[in-house]
């Protein structure tokens, strides 16, 4: 497993143009690739993910199987000259992830439910609206992803409600864009609504964790959602 690491140039149009669309930077990310995509259900996956950071860089997470090559990004997004990419061994980070240790962690992701407005109405998926409700959606699914958020200490809680764990949501992002279907050739448009999380966490089960981060969590996997990193407490 690789963790790969590209700085966008945001000054350059191409950058702009792969930015304004989860469908173009998807196809960008998988252009880095030579050979064959993983097959729909394998356990090996392709996940990416913008991160939009407090000094105005944006930089391109990618976790994959296969090690990239991101020459293409660099000349139509990055600094041809002076700079390139980084990619690290990921696996002997995973292999190390121990049960009780403590991580800051970062994910964006597409929090939604399912939901239906009359009995006879078919059930539609929509996006959560509301921190509260996002947070939730992390909440619901951390067990069965191998970790704990790590609750905040109660003289540390400034709030009645809604402040109990060591989580932040931030960076609500809307999109929409067609999507053709395979099987009938019709266009569809699609919304998709992305948050990023911030927060700490304990590690339950190493095991689950490492499927957690190598092959993503919830939906959109393909626009930039699902993919959870972690860094030292302090480390970022």
């Amino acid at each position: 497993m690789h963790l790969t690491r590209f700085r966008i140039n945001t000054a350059r149009q191409g950058a702009r143009h792969l930015l304004a669309s989860p469908q173009r930077m998807h196809a960008a990310v998988m252009s880095s690739f030579a050979g064959a995509l993983p097959s729909q259900g394998s356990s090996s996956r392709i996940l990416w993910r913008l991160d939009h950071t407090s000094r105005a860089e944006v930089l391109l997470f990618i976790v994959s199987e296969d090690r990239p090559d991101l020459t293409h990004l660099v000349e139509q997004a990055g600094w041809p000259t002076t700079a390139t990419w980084q990619t690290y061994d990921y696996k002997s980070f995973l292999d190390g992830l121990t049960q009780g240790s403590t991580w800051e962690f970062r994910l964006t992701a597409n929090p939604v439910h399912h939901i239906r407005r009359t009995p006879d109405e078919e059930r539609k998926r929509t996006a959560h609206r509301t921190p509260r409700h996002q947070m939730a959606w992390l909440l619901a699914r951390q067990e069965q992803a191998g970790f704990r958020v790590l609750e905040t200490p109660a003289e540390r809680r400034r709030l009645p409600q809604g402040d109990e764990h060591q989580l932040t949501v931030r960076d609500e992002r809307r999109h929409r864009f067609d999507k053709t279907e395979l099987t009938t050739g019709k266009a569809n448009n699609v919304p998709l609504v992305t948050v990023t999380y911030d927060g700490r966490l304990e590690v339950t089960d190493p095991t689950a964790l490492r499927r957690t981060l190598t092959q993503g969590l919830g939906r959109a996997k393909a626009y930039g959602c699902g993919l959870m990193t972690l860094a030292r407490v302090g480390g970022r």
